[in-house]
């Protein structure tokens, strides 16, 4: 039987505030990283670029790993105190990496390998069992689950608002146009304490308010790790053939070695050349185990080949949409004037404007697919993506254009702005959209490694993040004077050829993937939308 009462189970609140305080964590601190790498540990650019996507992908590969544990042996509840826990002795490391750089470099360095090391980890754990416990709150079919991860996505947004607004101010500090390195910690420091928080909040709470609604505790240890649980009479699990994982771990490995292959340049960089190969191929052969199931029938594999085609232009989407935090922060810091509204912005902060923008926007957005809905103009899925993918083109296209002839003189702060909300109003057509499609066209057996590939889509967009933010060149950059990064054989001179780059890259994307979407992809979805 459906609830049909309008309020919300009080555990929804405390999941709430938990994943804010966490969001706060996360974002304050990756708003800080790459100006702290640069400007305090002597890190290039294109070095900081390079280590910026592969923590990004590293993040999200683990949290295939923390989804395991928790289903097989751990539960939600032991992991989201484990993981924040975790990450708050990651971000302790961070702040002795701050304190420590004038006296011992090396040691700092050293630090600050450290604090990501556990910041991986510690999300991995984190980060796939808080969301999964909300639909654990309501009964099947209970029709206030759409606002309830409505209202849990908002608050993703206002940590993330608040740790990109907080951070920055404590940590990202000029005085006369000098940057304070000293102050890196406290940005550090404010994201250790929202963690601590927020661990802390939710052990205190979880006992009494994340119940089922038989109030029944949401999120424990497993009774077995051998007893598949029945769902709708299909088992959740999938079970695999030694067979099938032999051969899916033979291709792990070879695709590693083959994109190795490509990647090495003749500067070595150990997270270009194997950090990111490991997650390119992670995602692979991870699809190629899915696809390979005898147990899959046509229609059902039709509908997963729509989600790993989709999947392959979202690495291009996020590859695009994460220079906010490496090259578009640079770009805020040395060749900006970030006066705005009668103050000075800090570098760092000028990326929040993204998060400003979903809460404004989220709820009007989904109010626009039911309005189109109703008049029978909602375009499918795939067609959202492929929108979301223009109107990321299009923010770039519009900092292009401004770049183009500015010469010696500093763009104005708006115009990035302006940039982030068409960015914002692109993640808004393609990520929600994304996990709902996703939702909707996995089987049941499949439907967590198949949110799993969905995330390891993201995760290879934040490695080729990396790769596309250490194209950015010198801001000095003078011809016959300097090497200037290259791509695809095209040298990148200046910041109009570099934003020109993702507008090529984002725009041939969403036109080809609507060209699909309307076409065969409609057709391969057996009538889901």
């Amino acid at each position: 039987m459906s609830e049909n009462t309008s309020s919300h189970p009080k555990g929804l609140y405390v999941l709430y505030s938990t994943e804010m305080w966490e969001r706060f964590n996360f974002y304050g601190m990756r708003a800080l990283l790459s100006l702290f790498l640069v400007n305090a540990l002597a890190f290039k650019q294109t070095d900081a670029s390079i280590l910026y996507g592969g923590f990004l992908g590293l993040s999200y590969l683990t949290t295939m790993a923390g989804g395991y544990i928790s289903d097989r042996y751990l539960g939600n509840r032991n992991c989201i105190l484990i993981g924040g826990l975790i990450m708050a002795i990651g971000q302790l490391f961070m702040f002795s990496s701050a304190s420590s750089f004038e006296l011992d470099l090396d040691l700092a360095q050293n630090l600050m390998w450290g604090g990501l090391f556990f910041l991986i980890i510690g999300n991995g754990f984190f980060k796939p069992n808080i969301s999964s416990m909300v639909g654990q709150l309501y009964r099947k079919g209970d029709n206030r689950l759409d606002a309830a991860f409505t209202i849990f996505y908002m608050g993703i947004n206002t940590g993330a608002l608040l740790g990109m607004l907080i951070c920055p101010f404590l940590g990202d500090v000029k005085v006369d146009g000098v940057r304070v390195l000293d102050a890196f910690k406290w940005g550090f420091f404010a994201a250790g304490t929202a963690m601590l928080i927020g661990t802390i909040s939710f052990y205190f709470l979880k006992n009494k308010f994340i119940v089922d609604p038989d109030g029944s505790p949401v999120g424990e240890k497993p009774f077995s790790t051998n007893v598949a649980r029945p769902v709708d009479g299909e088992t959740e699990k999938a079970e695999f053939s030694t067979q099938s994982i032999f051969s899916a771990v033979i291709l792990f490995f070879i695709l590693i070695f083959t994109f190795h292959y490509f990647f090495i340049t003749e500067e070595p960089n150990i997270i270009k050349d194997w950090i990111y190969p490991v997650i390119y191929s992670s995602g692979l052969s991870l699809a190629f185990l899915i696809i390979t199931d005898k147990t899959i029938t046509s229609i059902e594999r039709n509908r997963i080949l729509v989600m790993y085609i989709i999947s392959f232009f979202v690495i291009f989407f996020w590859a695009s949409f994460e220079q906010a935090g490496s090259s578009l922060t640079f770009i805020a810091d040395q060749q900006t004037d970030l006066h705005f509204l009668g103050i000075e912005l800090p570098p760092s902060s000028v990326q929040n404007a993204n998060s400003f923008f979903i809460i404004l926007l989220a709820f009007p957005f989904s109010w626009l697919w039911i309005w189109l809905n109703k008049r029978g103009l909602e375009p499918n899925s795939p067609a959202k993506q492929a929108i979301g993918l223009l109107l990321l083109s299009m923010g770039y296209l519009i900092i292009a254009s401004q770049i183009k002839d500015l010469g010696s003189n500093k763009l104005g702060v708006i115009w990035l702005i302006i940039m982030y909300l068409f960015h914002t109003m692109g993640e808004l057509c393609l990520s929600p959209i994304g996990l709902s499609l996703v939702s909707k066209l996995a089987p049941k057996r499949f439907s967590s490694l198949l949110m799993g590939v969905w995330f390891l889509a993201n995760a290879a967009g934040y490695a080729l993040a990396g790769t596309l933010g250490a194209l950015l060149p010198p801001a000095e950059a003078v011809v016959g004077q300097v090497h200037f990064p290259s791509f695809l054989g095209f040298e990148i001179h200046n910041l109009y050829e570099f934003f020109m780059l993702f507008v090529t890259l984002t725009g041939i994307a969403a036109v080809i993937l609507y060209i699909l979407a309307v076409g065969p992809l409609k057709r391969m979805m057996h009538g889901i939308r």
